[in-house]
Formats: structure tokens, sequence, C-alpha cells
């Protein structure tokens, strides 16, 4: 459904408004840079499926949020920077679980469609770099036992915990008119962070990275604004 509003976006397109001002073109008065410019502009964008994907898989315990910003360069490279923040509780186990923290995401896309100065669509690929800071608290962990003594729970409060992984991600971004863009990604992630020394009992719920596992998916559905 989400591809089909990006499709039906793109071909709801009406014909542009050329003006030329002080020697430079804009398009519906979004600004069109020379074929030769590195720098052509930039794109903000929301993630509007985020936080309805983690609160439907969390049955409303978890929430997060992100925001992205990516530039273009000589119509084909897209460096991008993503910010988010999570937050949540749940219970797991029997074990209680209390967590918050955000996370930056680092990367390249590459945009995989014919090189044109005045086409903003874009089939991208690339790689991405993340980590995330968290604080959360772990209640009625249980401790197994031994011959003479019986099971126990422990009480983990106040802990840290920094993770890192890698994401390979496909989507694509569509001009919709003016400075208005829409667009998706899907992402394979895998965690780097799998043994953390030092840390008594890892988190249950890792932000920008989903629950905690060796691999993990993910998917945006963005709507943005092109400057």
């Amino acid at each position: 459904m989400l591809l089909l509003l990006t499709l039906t976006a793109n071909a709801t397109k009406h014909m542009p408004d050329t003006v030329y001002h002080h020697n430079r073109m804009y398009i519906d008065g979004l600004r069109i840079y020379s074929d030769s410019a590195i720098y052509q502009g930039l794109n903000l964008k929301i993630d509007m499926f985020m936080p309805v994907l983690e609160v439907a898989r969390s049955k409303g315990k978890l929430q997060a949020y992100e925001v992205a910003l990516n530039l273009r360069l000589k119509q084909r490279y897209y460096p991008t920077i993503e910010l988010g923040y999570a937050f949540g509780q749940t219970n797991v186990s029997d074990t209680y679980w209390k967590g918050q923290g955000g996370f930056v995401k680092l990367g390249l896309d590459v945009n995989g469609l014919r090189k044109h100065v005045e086409a903003l669509d874009a089939l991208l690929v690339g790689i991405r770099v993340g980590g995330a800071y968290e604080k959360y608290d772990l209640t009625g962990v249980r401790v197994a036992g031994s011959y003479w003594q019986p099971a126990s729970s422990c009480d983990f409060t106040n802990q840290y915990s920094f993770n890192c992984w890698g994401e390979v991600v496909a989507g694509c971004q569509v001009h919709v008119c003016s400075g208005l863009m829409m667009g998706w990604y899907f992402r394979l992630k895998v965690l780097f962070t799998r043994n953390l020394k030092g840390e008594e009992v890892a988190p249950y719920y890792i932000p920008g990275f989903g629950y905690r596992d060796n691999t993990n998916w993910g998917f945006n559905y963005y709507i943005g604004w092109k400057f």
C-alpha cells in the first residue's frame, strides 16, 4: 500500500512551472542546480512508519521516532544522517524492562536511476553504521539456584549501554510537487556489539536497531522537503 501511495504521488504530478531568477533556474519554486554543481540541495525527512511499526510490534509498549537529512551530490550520491529516540517498558518472561535512549546513523546512498539535472526521483541503495546509547532497568531477573540454594530474582537498575550495528538499505524517493518528497527504505541490520564486556545484563531493546538479536530488519516511510 505504501509503494502504491508513492507511485500514485509520482503519477499525479502536474506540468512544472519554470522560472529563471538571477541566472538560477527554479521549477515550481524549487531551485534546480547546474549539471556540473557538486552540491545540489538537501532533503529533510520525517519517518511516518516507524512509530506505527514499533507500537504495533510491541502492542503499545514501545515508541520510536526518527528524522533524516541527506545531501544530493553530483545527482548520484546521497550522504545521510539519521537521528532518533525510543522509549518503552514491557514484561518479558516475568522480567520487567524499562528503557530509553537515542541513536544516530551515518551512511551513503547511491542513485541507480539515470542522472538528469531536473530529475529529483531516486532509486537508492546504500549502507549505514548506527550507534545507540541508552539507559534501562531490568527487574525481577531470575537467577538459577544451586543444589544448596533455591532460585532467586535480582534487580538491575540505572544500567547504561552503547551498541553499534551496520545496515544495508534499499528504497526510493519521489518528488511530488514543489519541495515535497516521499519515499521508503527497507533495511537489513547486523549487530556488531553482541558481547559487551562489563555489562551485567544486556538490554531487551536497542533504539534504532530493535529487539536485541544478531540480525534485525526495518522499514521506513518518509515524508520530507527538499531545500
